[in-house]
């Protein structure tokens, strides 16, 4: 089977990018994103690429290079997907907020809304992709609500994870790992199958495009996000141990890093990983081992978080303390706010939570991130719900220019790796600080001696 017409629910993180590489890498595909998101549909269709919803670096030459040929960004939904072979569902799956499972389970209300929007307008046989991250099994659910519709469509599901990391994706799609793609073990589903094969073939070497059953695909998804979160949290739980015992975490993460079995990759100490998917997915797995009754493996997959969750409040306290157990009233400049640098995504960034704690502790913050809008950082306050959104207002102050939000701050906070703080005039900062000046480097992005000889009280993570 030949595809010829894609369509894409969902212009997010994932989709938009995703499809703009598979429109540029296969001229003859049309690919369109439905999204009910009129401003955010908009956006993808500025002729300003600094305005696209999404910042990764190239993703605007990519778009720029399909759209308006064969990439089509549009809120008609039901047209792309009556125009459609194959049907990406690439839709957020929160973790639920309400009800059973509340705190762990995946919301999958997102998820059943486009399956019963398939279903009722789809005329003819569709290929549906589950492109979201999902719990195991979620397949089976799709494909009940859409065989079960009564109009004679035969549908054939497919899981195919997201394996990108923000700030790298293109070059992730570009050149991925691996390509995984699971459906059913039948004829069709091996027809299925081979299609998507297909359309990734034509710029992924097929012997780096894994095909397995269904529900071993939507499992690997959340099995990769778990073990490299708990790379991450190991890493964190021993940069604790450093400083008491005077240890040096970067000297650690290499020594244990050139160790072949372990590998250097994602052991760099932080304040906490963030982003859309590590927390959100390991949760996930908890409830569902959880569900099977398996509660040691839970518990065991729960501790990640825990620690994670630890690191930022740790992080927070250790401000307090070294300001002389208060900073009421002090001025704290936040250097980033996204999760990690290359990116304008914000979920679950250890920044908003430092943040968060600092101002229960009648802190000022100033927060200067190069990519993230003054919108987005009140949005991620006001969801934590600990404070009315009025105070959060009177307590953070958001800045375009960094040294704007140095100035007279009693200490400095660094929460995102963005390349270019490492390029800052350091000296001018200090001297219009408050003194003593302090440096607070959560991600490890400063030099330490540097820093401690212009002045500044310099504390960093595992050191």
């Amino acid at each position: 089977m030949k595809i010829k017409n894609i369509c894409c629910i969902g212009a997010g993180y994932v989709g938009g990018p995703t499809m703009a590489v598979i429109a540029h890498k296969c001229p003859d595909i049309k690919v369109t994103i439905v999204d009910l998101n009129e401003q955010r549909i908009a956006d993808w269709n500025d002729e300003n690429t600094d305005n696209l919803p999404v910042y990764e670096p190239g993703l605007d030459e990519i778009v720029l290079s399909a759209r308006g040929k064969n990439l089509f960004f549009s809120t008609d939904v039901e047209k792309a997907i009556d125009e459609a072979e194959m049907i990406f569902i690439s839709v957020n799956t929160p973790t639920k907020t309400y009800g059973l499972g509340k705190g762990m389970a995946a919301d999958l209300k997102y998820i059943e809304l486009c399956a019963r929007q398939i279903a009722s307008v789809a005329k003819d046989d569709k290929i549906v992709v589950e492109k979201s991250t999902l719990p195991v099994r979620t397949a089976e659910a799709v494909k009940n609500i859409l065989d079960n519709t009564g109009n004679g469509v035969e549908f054939q599901i497919l899981s195919n994870p997201e394996f990108l990391a923000e700030g790298t994706a293109i070059d992730d799609l570009l050149s991925p790992d691996r390509v995984l793609i699971g459906g059913g073990t039948d004829a069709k589903g091996e027809e299925a199958i081979q299609a998507l094969v297909d359309v990734y073939a034509n710029w992924i070497p097929e012997d780096r495009i894994l095909t397995t059953n269904v529900w071993s695909s939507e499992l690997s998804k959340l099995t990769a996000n778990a073990f490299l979160a708990q790379r991450v949290s190991s890493i964190n739980a021993m940069s604790e141990l450093c400083e008491k015992t005077g240890a040096d975490v970067g000297e650690v993460a290499r020594a244990i890093g050139m160790d072949s079995r372990i590998g250097p990759k994602f052991l760099k100490s932080s304040v906490g990983f963030g982003g859309s998917c590590f927390q959100k997915d390991i949760l996930n797995l908890v409830y569902i081992a959880k569900s099977y009754g398996l509660n040691e493996v839970a518990d065991y997959w729960e501790q990640v978080i825990i620690m994670n969750d630890h690191q930022k409040r740790r992080f927070a306290a250790n401000i307090v303390k070294t300001l002389y157990n208060t900073v009421s009233g002090k001025k704290i400049a936040f250097l980033g706010w996204a999760f990690k640098k290359d990116t304008n995504d914000t979920r679950e960034s250890a920044a908003i939570y430092v943040a968060d704690d600092l101002l229960h502790e009648q802190a000022n913050i100033a927060v200067y991130d190069p990519k993230v809008e003054e919108t987005t950082m009140f949005r991620d306050l006001d969801y934590l719900a600990t404070r009315k959104p009025e105070e959060n207002k009177e307590g953070v102050a958001v800045f375009e220019d960094p040294y704007e939000a140095c100035k007279d701050a009693h200490a400095i906070a660094v929460l995102t790796e963005w390349d270019e703080f490492k390029d800052y005039d350091w000296d001018r900062i200090y001297a219009n600080m408050k003194k003593p000046a302090f440096v607070f480097d959560g991600r490890n992005v400063l030099d330490e001696e540097e820093m401690t000889k212009k002045g500044f009280v310099f504390s960093a993570i595992g050191r």
